[in-house]
């Protein structure tokens, strides 16, 4: 009887270790490079935005800003997949594409809305959150710290919501650039995401 016990303890050991192996083999690494990449994009935003004379293009160079971060980053999440051999098909990175696509397609809608309606007060905090969101369903194809971040930024979006005009391009700032840098470092150190 004492060696059914150890046995099937032993197993349970032995499936518990390959569950968790399976698991770590399907997560999706996030470079740090993208988010350091994206955060001095949106720094460069930031700093044109609060020019003399520019603020009133506020809109225009942040959706520059996206343009050029969503393909920079897409490029440079392309280039770890590539080096880490996955395809594209049927992999983690799909799964991570997919994650992201609704809430960065409803924030899209929104800003259209946002601005058709004159009220572009709640645009950055719209973006902020939903990006936000974006990031915490993505995390369910990558790593805890992805999750982390993006409860930061919906967290800088609601502040974002709250507070006034003057204060919009540097919360965009603070959550495109400053959060994305931290944490691009942070994933950087923690050997591209890997580890949680």
């Amino acid at each position: 009887m004492g060696n059914t016990v150890r046995l099937d303890s032993h197993a349970a050991s032995t499936l518990r270790y390959i569950r968790s192996s399976m698991e770590g083999a399907v997560l999706f690494a996030v470079p740090g490079s993208a988010g350091i990449v994206l955060g001095s994009i949106a720094l460069v935003a930031t700093v044109l935005c609060l020019a003399p004379g520019m603020h009133k293009y506020w809109l225009g160079i942040w959706l520059c800003a996206a343009l050029l971060g969503a393909v920079l980053g897409s490029v440079l999440i392309l280039r770890e997949s590539s080096l880490r051999d996955l395809r594209l098909v049927g992999t983690p990175l799909l799964k991570f594409a997919l994650c992201l696509s609704p809430s960065l397609g409803a924030g899209l809608v929104m800003t259209a809305v946002h601005w058709s309606g004159g009220n572009q007060h709640a645009i950055p905090g719209t973006w902020l959150m939903l990006y936000g969101c974006a990031l915490l369903t993505a995390s369910t194809a990558t790593t805890r710290i992805i999750a982390v971040l993006g409860a930061l930024f919906a967290s800088f979006g609601l502040a974002a919501l709250l507070l006034p005009d003057s204060l919009q391009i540097l919360m965009l700032g603070a959550g495109f650039g400053g959060l994305h840098i931290v944490f691009g470092f942070l994933i950087g150190r923690m050997g591209h995401g890997r580890k949680t």
